[in-house]
């Protein structure tokens, strides 16, 4: 029996061997499932990168969500840009410039030029400020002094110009211009200042009519773009307009300029940074492409395509449903448009951010850290185009340096800056500004963000004539219904059109009679419509007229009166009542009125049983007729 029992000893013993060598076996199992040992390496190598100082540069960049202010012109607005002696510069279609002066807080008119006959085709500011060029299909170039606002010069061109840039950098002795051809690949050089002569002809450039040039001031050399997709570097007058001798390449085969014509599109508008070691094109197939000047090297891509955008509103949806379509439909119409090549992207002061418009609003990307890390104006009902930015201080020399920046001795931070984001918009003859500041937030005044500098247009003094008998405006309404009284008050003093148009119907019996045609449960009523199917019904004036959104003024709460709309300035006769707070329709629908009184007249309106399709009552909602105090 001890012989036994020593050797089930030995057994336990030996199986717990076995046992350790199987764990053993399994551990070294599960390590070579990890991986091997370099993998390790990889995950520190996908640490998140950081700018540094990130915060203070997004400190000097607008981060509104709304502009402050806009500005007008007589018709669409084209180009928009600053300049280093703190000048705005804005140019309409019509042929019209406009020079306005940066303040501390906002901007001052200047000068206006009604600068050509014809059709305006492009601005060019000097790098260092001083001198404006335009063209336009009249055949003609002006020059102007910027800072003395004055036109100094004129030349008459045999052909129509396409684009003009400034070829020189500060301190030169001839301020070289140079214009390009419409029908033809040729450029034409000029010294600002001297005689209706060219001093050098280019025609060996491009095969094709050129359609943009930009100036790097840093290096001296132009980029060209034509309409066949090529870019193309040639030097300024110090290299005789040839290719530079300043860039790493021979031969564009070992650069990526062949981008474009690869991927069958065109390059619309470029930007150089401040630094002039990158640049920005933005492409007809709505990627934003950013290179290094001087190998002509692909840095980044971006994809703003409307297929993007459709399967990001798919996955993580960006706007409402309603919206999104329509803001849609207005990108496919751009995309056939001549305004569609104004767009343009641009570096901030510190090379670090781009910014560009988009369907959504205007992204600001950081190139270090490869994200979008702000929207601005995407709750605004426009479509931007152009950008230019002023960030420095009104009069003041730039910062030299970070440290200074970013110090905390009040002796060297004695100011602060206003950071301006001016922008162009689609079919708009207005400009905007976004600031660090929203609407809501501007002392004193009357805190109309709209400013009207231009004389009315004829429709809008018939319109005025036709309402000098006295404004038939009140303060309060009853909507007296088939299911009971409503009653709300009214903003005359914020959207004073809207409610005359409202009053003027009420009191003329406009309304007698209208069927409530669309009734959405924990949402909204709606009214107004003659026709009682949703697409009829006009304004007083006759036809449509023009949105009068008042940011103190919105969908944040239910029992809010609104008009209803099939798009921007397209108010006729409909308005509707919210149930619910509704957000998503501040800036786009104007707000004139809140209910009182009758919230569960309302709330018992909004759960009427409805066609699934047409959202129509089974049963008739009507307006008896409306009361006026």
């Amino acid at each position: 029996s001890t012989r036994y029992i020593i050797m089930s000893m030995e057994d336990i013993s030996e199986r717990k061997r076995r046992r350790s060598a199987e764990v053993r076996g399994r551990e070294e199992e599960e390590e070579e499932i990890v991986g091997p040992l370099p993998a390790e390496p990889e995950k520190s190598s996908k640490k998140r990168k950081v700018l540094p100082y990130e915060k203070v540069y997004l400190d000097n960049l607008p981060c509104a969500e709304m502009y402050e202010k806009s500005y007008m012109h007589r018709d669409v607005i084209t180009h928009v840009t600053c300049t280093r002696t703190d000048f705005l510069l804005t140019a309409s279609v019509d042929g019209h410039v406009k020079f306005w002066k940066k303040q501390e807080n906002g901007i001052e008119f200047v000068k206006h030029f009604k600068a050509h006959l014809g059709r305006l085709t492009d601005m060019s500011a000097s790098p260092d400020g001083m001198l404006l060029c335009t063209t336009a299909d009249d055949k003609s170039m002006k020059i102007f002094d910027i800072t003395n606002f004055d036109m100094i010069n004129m030349f008459r061109l045999q052909c129509t110009p396409t684009c003009c840039v400034w070829v020189y950098a500060g301190g030169a002795a001839t301020p070289a211009v140079a214009c390009a051809e419409r029908e033809s690949p040729v450029v034409h050089v000029y010294d600002g200042r001297g005689e209706n002569k060219a001093i050098a002809v280019l025609d060996k450039l491009h095969s094709s009519p050129i359609a943009f040039m930009e100036y790097n001031p840093q290096f001296d050399v132009v980029i060209s773009g034509d309409e066949a997709g090529m870019l193309e570097y040639w030097g300024g007058v110090a290299q005789l307009y040839r290719f530079p001798k300043n860039v790493k390449f021979e031969h564009k085969t070992d650069t990526d300029l062949y981008e474009f014509v690869r991927h069958k599109t065109l390059p619309l508008r470029l930007t150089f940074s401040p630094d002039g070691k990158l640049f920005v094109v933005m492409g007809k197939d709505r990627k934003v492409r950013v290179f290094h000047f001087l190998t002509g090297k692909l840095h980044r891509v971006f994809d703003e395509s409307l297929q993007f955008f459709s399967d990001l509103q798919q996955k993580k949806p960006q706007l409402p449903n309603m919206e999104f379509g329509r803001r849609l439909a207005m990108e496919r119409e751009l995309e056939k448009m001549p305004a569609f090549s104004l767009t343009n992207a641009l570096f901030d002061d510190s090379g670090n951010f781009i910014l560009y418009a988009t369907m959504i609003g205007i992204k600001v990307i950081n190139l270090f850290t490869n994200k979008c890390v702000r929207v601005i104006g995407k709750e605004e009902n426009v479509r931007f185009l152009q950008l230019t930015l002023h960030q420095g201080q009104v009069g003041k020399k730039p910062v030299l340096s970070m440290e200074t920046e970013v110090s905390d001795n009040p002796a060297l931070r004695k100011d602060t800056s206003d950071p301006t984001l001016i922008c162009s918009a689609y079919k708009k003859n207005r400009f905007y500004l976004f600031t660090r500041k929203e609407p809501e937030d501007i002392k004193g005044g009357d805190n109309d963000r709209d400013v009207f500098n231009e004389k009315p247009s004829k429709e809008e003094q018939m319109a005025a004539t036709q309402s000098t008998g006295g404004t038939r405006v009140s303060g309060s309404a009853t909507l007296h219904t088939s299911l009971g009284d409503i009653q709300f008050k009214l903003f005359p003093e914020y959207c004073p059109k809207t409610v005359e148009n409202f009053c003027v119907h009420a009191s003329n019996g406009y309304y007698n009679g209208h069927i409530f045609h669309r009734v959405i449960k924990q949402f909204m009523i709606q009214t107004g419509d003659p026709t009682g199917t949703g697409t009829g019904g006009e304004s007083i004036w006759g036809g449509e007229f023009e949105d009068e959104i008042h940011p103190s003024l919105k969908h944040d709460r239910p029992y809010t009166v609104s008009m209803a709309n099939a798009g921007p300035n397209t108010n006729g006769s409909q308005f509707f009542i919210t149930v619910v707070p509704t957000p998503w329709l501040d800036n786009k629908h104007t707000v004139f009125g809140r209910v009182t009184r009758g919230m569960d007249v309302a709330q018992k309106m909004s759960e009427a049983k409805v066609h699934p399709k047409t959202e129509k009552p089974y049963e008739d909602i009507k307006i008896l007729n409306i009361t006026l105090k």
